[in-house]
């Protein structure tokens, strides 16, 4: 009788299955608790928004202090239109008239005098006055107290580093700015003052800065509104000097151009309107 091995087979005893929890119905509490919470903030906002608003604290608006006191200064050469006292930009901003700009008819250069005067009689032309004040490391052309060979300027619309050297070929890297150009000028109320009066604008040290020369030929004749230095950082002191330009003068703003200023001065509300140069 052959033996058979009996190969005996272990089974695990059968496991009783647990019941789990999808989980569906606590993510549906807590996104529904969430969507709730959110809409609470929302209408809270709104309330508090609604209240500013209707107290008059909202939207939010810069203290610009008190208005500049202006005078008439004796007419003349080398003398702005009006004297402004110590202000912010903003307080200044909010004396300027507003209004669409003047047809540009009978513009031109001449209008505002021959180019680059000694108007504050110093014995220097203004241009050579503007590169004396803003470049650094002056050379003098031999001879000479006032007409500079060379320099390095820290150029402010940029905030590039540009050479000057005199010559037909190199002066134009640096050129003056008028930083309200004079068909700005014209067009916002230059027409209305004297011949000597506009003179006294294109030569006045406020209004004019030693600038790149492609960046000056980029504004040309543009308003806040149109043109702004690439510089961000210098675009508080930019339109400070702008406006302070238009009050010493009594220019007005157009619409568009008094926005953008805001803008600008809105990230630095106590930046200081500039006096005339001539009052230096």
């Amino acid at each position: 009788m052959s033996r058979h091995a009996v190969q005996t087979r272990h089974h695990d005893p059968p496991t009783r299955a647990v019941p789990r929890s999808s989980g569906k119905g606590g993510r549906g509490t807590v996104r529904g608790l969430l969507a709730a919470i959110a809409v609470l903030g929302v209408l809270l906002l709104c309330l508090v928004a609604g209240w500013l608003n209707a107290s008059g604290r909202w939207p939010f608006e810069a203290d610009a202090g008190p208005p500049p006191v202006e005078s008439t200064p004796p007419p003349g050469l080398g003398k702005p239109a009006v004297v402004v006292g110590p202000a912010t930009a903003l307080a200044v901003l909010d004396t300027l008239p507003v209004k669409g700009k003047a047809p540009a008819t009978g513009y031109d250069r001449t209008v505002f005098g021959e180019a680059w005067l000694d108007a504050d009689a110093n014995g220097c032309d203004t241009r050579n006055d503007i590169l004396r004040r803003d470049l650094t490391d002056i050379t003098y052309k031999a001879g000479s107290e006032c007409l500079v060979e060379a320099g390095t300027l820290h150029e402010p619309y940029t905030g590039k580093i540009v050479k000057f050297a005199r010559g037909a070929d190199t002066s134009a890297a640096v050129q003056i700015d008028h930083v309200v150009a004079l068909g700005n000028a014209w067009q916002t109320g230059a027409q209305a003052l004297t011949a000597v009066q506009r003179q006294s604008l294109a030569n006045d040290p406020l209004n004019l800065l030693a600038v790149d020369g492609p960046a000056n030929q980029e504004k040309s004749d543009s308003d806040a509104a149109s043109w702004l230095p690439p510089a961000k950082k210098f675009r508080c002191q930019y339109v400070a000097r702008q406006i302070s330009v238009k009050a010493a003068y009594r220019l007005w703003l157009a619409p568009a151009e008094k926005e953008a200023m805001k803008r600008v001065l809105g990230a630095c509300p106590g930046q200081r309107a500039l006096p005339s140069g001539y009052l230096n």
